[in-house]
C-alpha cells in the first residue's frame, strides 16, 4: 500500500526536482450525466507535501470523500472549481464544456501553476506546459484531490437540486442514467437542469 501511495508523486517529484515550485492537479467531474453541471477542480500542493490514502474519486465511498475533502483544502497552496452549467454544456458539447470547465478551475487558483497535470487529454488553449495522463486521477495524487474536490462539489449542488426537483431522485443518483432516473423522465419529463443535448436509451419494460 506505502509504495502505491508513493508512487502516486512520481509526476509530481520529478517536477519538484527540476525546480518547478506549483505543480496543479486538474480533474472533472460530472462528464455523463443526464443533468447538472460538469465540474473541475484545480488543486496545488506545496512541493513535498503527501496525503495518504488519496486516489481517485471513483475508487472511494461518498463518506471517504467527504473526509479528505476539507484535508486537501487545508492542505493545498491553491485551489479552485470551475463549473459549466447544462445549457452551455448544450451549447458547446460536453467536451468543449468540460476543457473550459478545467480552465476557469487553473484561471481562479489565485497562483500561476508553473505545469499542469491533467486527467485524460491535453486542455486546449493551455499556455502552461501540461502533461496529460490516462487514468491520471489514480497516477498522481494532485489529480486525485483536484477528482475528489470535483465530485464533492458536484454532488452537493446535485442534492441541492434535488431540493429544487424531488421527483428526479438527484440526491441519490446524482443525474446519472439510473433505472430510477429514466422511470422518473418518463413520468415527468425533463427538468430545467436536464442536459437537452443527452438522449437516453434503457429497457423500462
Amino acid at each position: 500500500m506505502k509504495a502505491q501511495e508513493t508512487d502516486r508523486l512520481q509526476y509530481e517529484r520529478r517536477l519538484w526536482s527540476e525546480g518547478v515550485r506549483f505543480v496543479a492537479g486538474v480533474d472533472e467531474a460530472g462528464r455523463g450525466p443526464l443533468a447538472g453541471p460538469v465540474v473541475a477542480a484545480a488543486v496545488v500542493f506545496f512541493t513535498g507535501d503527501h496525503i495518504a490514502g488519496i486516489r481517485d474519486s471513483k475508487k472511494l465511498t461518498a463518506k471517504q470523500r467527504e473526509s479528505f475533502f476539507p484535508v486537501i483544502l487545508r492542505r493545498a497552496a491553491a485551489s479552485a472549481v470551475g463549473t459549466v452549467s447544462e445549457k452551455e454544456i448544450d451549447r458547446i458539447d460536453i467536451l468543449q464544456a468540460t476543457y473550459e470547465a478545467m480552465r476557469q478551475a487553473l484561471s481562479g487558483l489565485g497562483i500561476e501553476p508553473a505545469h499542469v497535470l491533467v486527467d485524460g487529454y491535453p486542455i486546449p488553449g493551455l499556455a502552461i506546459p501540461q502533461t496529460a495522463l490516462i487514468g491520471g486521477d489514480d497516477l498522481s495524487m494532485s489529480i486525485a484531490a483536484a477528482s475528489i474536490v470535483a465530485k464533492v462539489t458536484r454532488d452537493r449542488m446535485m442534492v441541492e437540486f434535488d431540493r429544487l426537483f424531488p421527483q428526479y431522485g438527484f440526491a441519490k443518483h446524482k443525474g446519472y442514467g439510473t433505472r430510477d432516473h429514466a422511470l422518473a423522465l418518463r413520468r415527468f419529463g425533463p427538468c430545467p437542469i436536464h442536459r437537452k443535448s443527452f438522449t437516453f436509451k434503457q429497457d423500462l419494460t
